[in-house]
Formats: structure tokens, C-alpha cells, sequence
């Protein structure tokens, strides 16, 4: 298999920027170093620009695929941002917008690249407002996820750990709150171009999935043996191939031992396992980190906690390992070339 793809890995103080053709890794370079690192989003419209949020020092954007990054971000005054997310649908000057989460639970949007940042205030007008709270740091609570729709480019979702799923209609102008059929500690939300209306939820209680924008929402369940979601990735040319890790616990999914994990596929009639690839102590650890590849069906790329990474062609049947060695592993990114 000769497609190539180039990946982002975010270990939680660097990214490493490596080249997937085929089954191998190639050319992996540290492109941003001991920035606390935490999360990778790149432009869909522009495989160049690469926006990561770190811990504490803000957030970085290149235009270059990595060689040079900058930190003007102008307006963002929160500095640890775990969630960054790039519209596919809404552009300004020939720019695709861009938002970013952070901790304490706010939410910004870029319309010229990440150089100057607005504050949308409304999301923390919410009712459920006071109740939100992250159980690891109580007195705080952060915007985990944003998923923004394909086509409506005032559409956006968020999730709040621990709060709820928020939705807007009006680009963050006002706010619905939480629906309780969805799961409230919501880790990931994901959206499909080819199925724009669906929503995709996994989250510390389960799994969960709208088809209709998040107005109503049903979980999604079937074949789970444990309930602890955290990432996922769907097939871009097929919606209803849906992949995600769940655990027993979270105090097993991030602890540096067995992950008391597995992968799961849902191809749209409940969840089977396919993390087939072993049982030696490195391949027992939580999948934190799922990414399918661009332009690829079929392939995932998933990252476990600890560094390794694993590759299937066939979605699931039958594992790689590409020959990469990385620190740890905490989110990834992939674009075509």
C-alpha cells in the first residue's frame, strides 16, 4: 500500500511530525518541544496549518506543516487549552476558523489564523453553569471537545468536562444546555461529512449518537462490556464505521499499567472488539489517541498510552506495528501527503 499520510503526534510535552507510507513510519522529527503539549487539530482545507493547545502555554499555529510555529494569539487570555477544532464550513478571507477550549471552560474563535482570538462569553451564561466541575480539579472544569458541523458554519457542539454536551445554532452568539440524553462527561464529539447531521459521542459514561444536530440523542451501547469512552474516529468514506476505546475505569484507562481496555467497531449494529494485536504489558495500555487517515478507508492509526502505535488496513482484522518509538501518547493528527 503506497498512500502516504502525514501525522501529528502529541505526547504530552512535544509533537513529533512523522510520514505514514504504507505500514511504516518515516522522517520522524520533534517540530515542538517541552510546551506541554496536549492536543493537535490541523486544517482540513489546508494541510499546512497545524494548531496545537498545550497545558499551560497557550496555543501554537504553523502555516508550514511545523517548521515555524508562532504564539501571537492575540485575545486568548485562558492558557491551557485542551481542545482546538478547524471549521470545514466557515471561512473569512480565505482562512478557515478556527476555535479553541479551554480550562477554565471558555471558548474562543480565530478568524484569521490563530493570530487574534474572540471570547465567546455566552457558553458560561449557561443555567448548569455553577454545577460544572471536573472531578480531578473540582474547583475547575474545561471545554474537552468541540465538533463543528460539515456544512452550517454556525453549528457548533461542545462538550464540557464535567458538564455536559452544549450546542449553538448562531456561531456562538447564545446557547442550548445540556440534554440529559446525552452523557455529560463528554470526552469526544465528532461530526461527518457525509452524514453532516450526526453527532458522535463518547464519553465517561458511555456512548451516545444524534442524528438530528443534537436535539435528541439515544445511546449506543449494544455489545459494551464496560463504559469508560475516550477516543474515537470514524471511516471518512463510510459514517456508520465508528471506532472506540473504552475501558473499565478511568483510573485504569490513565494509569501507566494494563489499561483494562479494549477497541471497539461499530459498523452501525452494535459493538464488536478488535484489538487483536497482543498481550505483552506496552499493548495492554489504554488507546488514547484514534485517527483515521484521510482519503483511506479502511485504515486506522491508533495510538496507545505509553508511545506504541498500531495501524490496520482492513478495519480492524489484522494489526501493524509501525516501527516508531515516542515517549508517550496523547492525541494524533493526520492529513493526506
Amino acid at each position: 500500500m503506497d498512500e502516504r499520510s502525514r501525522v501529528y503526534a502529541v505526547t504530552g510535552d512535544s509533537v513529533v511530525r512523522f510520514v505514514l507510507r504504507g505500514g511504516h513510519a518515516h522522517d520522524a522529527v520533534p517540530v515542538l518541544s517541552g510546551v506541554g503539549a496536549g492536543c493537535v487539530a490541523v486544517d482540513p482545507g489546508d494541510a499546512d496549518r497545524v494548531y496545537v493547545g498545550t497545558f499551560d502555554g497557550g496555543l501554537y499555529a504553523s502555516y508550514d506543516g511545523g517548521r515555524i510555529w508562532r504564539r501571537d494569539e492575540r485575545g486568548l487570555e485562558d492558557r491551557r487549552v485542551l481542545s482546538v477544532a478547524v471549521s470545514r464550513s466557515h471561512h473569512q478571507s480565505g482562512m478557515s476558523v478556527v476555535y479553541a477550549g479551554t480550562e477554565p471552560s471558555n471558548l474562543y474563535r480565530s478568524e484569521d489564523g490563530g493570530s487574534t482570538w474572540q471570547l465567546l462569553p455566552a457558553l458560561r451564561e449557561l443555567a448548569s453553569e455553577p454545577h460544572w466541575s471536573y472531578p480531578p480539579r473540582p474547583w475547575t472544569h474545561h471545554v474537552s471537545t468541540i465538533a463543528l458541523h460539515p456544512n452550517d458554519p454556525d453549528w457548533i457542539a461542545v462538550g464540557i468536562e464535567l458538564g455536559g454536551v452544549m450546542r449553538s445554532l448562531d456561531g456562538g452568539a447564545s446557547w442550548f444546555d445540556h440534554n440529559p440524553q446525552a452523557h455529560s462527561d463528554a470526552h469526544e464529539l465528532l461530526t461527518h461529512p457525509l452524514a453532516p447531521d450526526r453527532v458522535y459521542e463518547a464519553a465517561g459514561q458511555g456512548i451516545a449518537r444524534s442524528d438530528d444536530r443534537g436535539e435528541t440523542w439515544r445511546r449506543v451501547e449494544d455489545g459494551l462490556d464496560r463504559s469508560y469512552a475516550w477516543a474515537e474516529a470514524l471511516d471518512p468514506a463510510d459514517p456508520n464505521l465508528w471506532y472506540v476505546a473504552v475501558s473499565r475505569s478511568p483510573f485504569a484507562a490513565h494509569r501507566d499499567g494494563d489499561g483494562q481496555a479494549r477497541l471497539m467497531r461499530s459498523d452501525g449494529d452494535g459493538w464488536q472488539a478488535i484489538d487483536t494485536w497482543g498481550d505483552s504489558p506496552e499493548l495492554r495500555r489504554m488507546p488514547y489517541a484514534l485517527s483515521a487517515l484521510p482519503g483511506q478507508p479502511g485504515r486506522l492509526l491508533v495510538g496507545l498510552r505509553g508511545g506504541t502505535l498500531m495501524l490496520t488496513d482492513d478495519r480492524g482484522g489484522t494489526w501493524s506495528r509501525p516501527a516508531i518509538e515516542l515517549p508517550d501518547l496523547i492525541d494524533l493528527a493526520a492529513t493526506a501527503g
